[in-house]
């Protein structure tokens, strides 16, 4: 059963997520007790909770586990104009597990969301049984514009607090456009080589993205994308899945960074960025293989 719920963040924020939950028993809900460790999927920036939708479908792993899809706050149906920040996520991800009545959980992460959910594996070590980051990045890997960007954070964190000011004086747009994953991944399945690479080449593109996300967010979130990774500090074993294309970072380098992860394992899938979206078979597959496999993730 898929549904859509609300719970409590931080500062008492009402937010949004998907709960997949196992038909066990067509009378009532199954207990806590009866599942495996849930899984907690994270998106990446300026993305939603819908873009797990092809994971929940196909996943062997929803037969018997949770999957919590939370919209991350400032992102689809968890608005706030506040522009969050990492410290902001992983207290939610926590209070959203609290809320499930849930005390550990794997945390699947994509993009920004990898980068959230190692940051909640040192927070929150004993809430994390364990890690998978799809196409992390580590701001010393980045390529292409977000390289080109580096030097020029810290104007973005002032562009940040102006825009804040004037959302406090009650300018800001009311309304933000819906992301409809399935309806955009579904089209990029049926694409031929040709069109593929123009529909990928939309995805990430500041004037689509600025369409669903407030502007301080979207800032914030590249702000938050350049922060170090804690890597030495984790302690759960990890599967990173990465892209074999260099558009968006250096997978040879990302993997020579996370190498310090303890118990950490590694995988490419030849494509360039968004993974879920171009080959969400194979990234189902390893997903499901490395928990099945692995008897602390049971």
């Amino acid at each position: 059963m898929d549904e859509i719920l609300h719970f409590q963040g931080k500062n008492g924020t009402k937010l949004t997520y998907r709960r997949w939950t196992p038909d066990q028993n067509e009378q009532s809900a199954p207990s806590a007790t009866s599942l495996n460790i849930p899984l907690v999927l994270l998106h990446g920036a300026a993305s939603n909770s819908t873009r797990w939708w092809y994971f929940t479908q196909h996943s062997r792993l929803t037969a018997n586990r949770l999957l919590l899809r939370p919209d991350l706050r400032g992102h689809g149906e968890s608005m706030w104009r506040g522009a969050a920040r990492i410290e902001d996520w992983i207290q939610d991800i926590a209070s959203l597990l609290r809320h499930e009545h849930q005390t550990r959980a794997i945390i699947v992460g994509h993009c920004l969301g990898a980068n959230i959910a190692l940051n909640f594996a040192v927070r929150y070590p004993d809430m994390c049984a364990g890690l998978v980051l799809i196409e992390p990045m580590a701001r010393e890997a980045v390529t292409g514009i977000l390289a080109r960007l580096r030097p020029f954070v810290p104007g973005l964190r002032l562009i940040v607090a102006l825009i804040k000011l004037l959302n406090r004086l009650g300018l800001y747009r009311r309304r933000l456009d819906t992301l409809d994953l399935p309806v955009l991944d579904r089209r990029v399945h049926e694409a031929s080589p040709a069109e593929l690479q123009t529909m990928l080449a939309d995805y990430g593109r500041p004037k689509h993205d600025l369409k669903v996300i407030p502007t301080a967010q979207y800032l914030n979130n590249l702000i938050e994308i350049m922060r170090p990774l804690p890597i030495a500090e984790v302690h759960c074993p990890a599967l990173v899945i990465q892209s074999g294309g260099r558009s968006i970072t250096d997978p040879e380098r990302t993997q020579s960074l996370l190498q310090r992860l303890p118990q950490v394992e590694f995988a490419t899938i030849d494509s360039e960025h968004w993974l879920p979206a171009t080959h969400p078979d194979e990234l189902c597959e390893l997903i499901d293989s490395w928990v099945l496999r692995n008897p602390a993730l049971r």
